[in-house]
């Protein structure tokens, strides 16, 4: 059991309103894609299941994500919640990038989460699939960071 002085905003017990602000919380940060602010908001030993990539610690977490900022180029997220109940959240999500060939995708997912008493995440299980697109069908073209209260989510998209 992890025992810390970090606290993350808002805390559980979560209510709807509180839940839907967390999901903005983490897809802002997301969308700053910095590594270092970003793996704060998991506990020192978080378990992650990310496609067939198991990461058990914030360490890992931020490494992950280094790698993957990395690869994944002009990086867009929205997500959306799905439920919520004490301190689990469920969430789906699509974001659109590009490689370092210039070939676009938009990756769909859904993720399980589960927080501490201090708010941060101790797990997270991800599904998440890739789908080629081009260019010109791709619907985020906010500027990089997070994303502007009055663009579309994820249900305004049709997605």
């Amino acid at each position: 059991m992890e025992t810390t002085n970090e606290i993350r905003k808002p805390l559980p017990p979560f209510t709807r309103e509180s839940a839907i602000e967390k999901v903005r919380l983490a897809e802002d940060g997301w969308n700053g894609r910095n590594p270092d602010k970003v793996a704060k908001a998991y506990s020192k030993d978080t378990h992650w299941r990310n496609r067939a990539e198991f990461i058990t610690s914030r360490e890992e977490a931020k490494a992950f994500l280094e790698r993957k900022w990395a690869k994944e180029l002009e990086y867009r997220l929205t997500k959306e919640l799905w439920a919520y109940t004490d301190n689990r959240i469920s969430v789906r999500y699509a974001y659109e990038w590009h490689d370092d060939s210039g070939n676009w995708f938009r990756s769909y997912g859904n993720e399980n989460w589960e927080f501490n008493a201090q708010g941060l995440m101790t797990n997270r299980y991800a599904a998440l699939n890739d789908l080629p697109i081009r260019e010109e069908d791709r619907l985020f073209h906010w500027p990089l960071g997070r994303r502007p209260d009055d663009h579309p989510g994820l249900s305004e998209l049709g997605l």
